[in-house]
């Protein structure tokens, strides 16, 4: 299964929800600028989001998007099964060897596991503690 621009750029939108959760709105325009990315292509990712109640859009001058829920209830499966649509590494049947189909369920499974465990509060959490190793080198 490969994650398309829409998974990938949905996540990077809640996340900045997130990050402003219980400040008020945020425009789809300061997210674009801010990750170097195309407003008109969020503003189609928006809408599904909005449509499966994971967002609430916000009229007026400053108006924009919130969370619909609080930051640590939303999972990175929720966002990516909106945008993505079902889980699954590849197309099988019931027609298919039995090991092999066996393996693909594993698989997905483990991808759904992982997805749904991991929070909106989990991935901005991640990023604010920057998990870089940081080596110093004396010589």
């Amino acid at each position: 299964m490969k994650i398309s621009t829409k998974g990938r750029y949905g996540l990077t939108i809640m996340m900045e929800l997130a990050i402003k959760y219980g400040e008020g709105p945020t425009s789809l325009k300061s997210i674009a600028e801010k990750n170097g990315l195309s407003e008109h292509y969020l503003e189609q990712l928006i809408a599904p989001l909005r449509n499966a109640g994971l967002v609430k859009s916000i009229r007026g001058a400053y108006g924009g998007y919130i969370l619909s829920r609080e930051v640590g209830t939303i999972t990175a499966g929720d966002i990516i099964r909106v945008l993505e649509g079902p889980i699954s590494p590849v197309d099988f049947t019931e027609e298919d060897d039995p090991a092999k189909r066996d393996l693909w369920i594993r698989i997905r499974d483990s991808i759904a596991d992982v997805l749904d465990s991991t929070t909106l509060s989990d991935l901005i959490n991640y990023k604010e503690e920057s998990h870089v190793d940081n080596y110093m080198f004396y010589i």
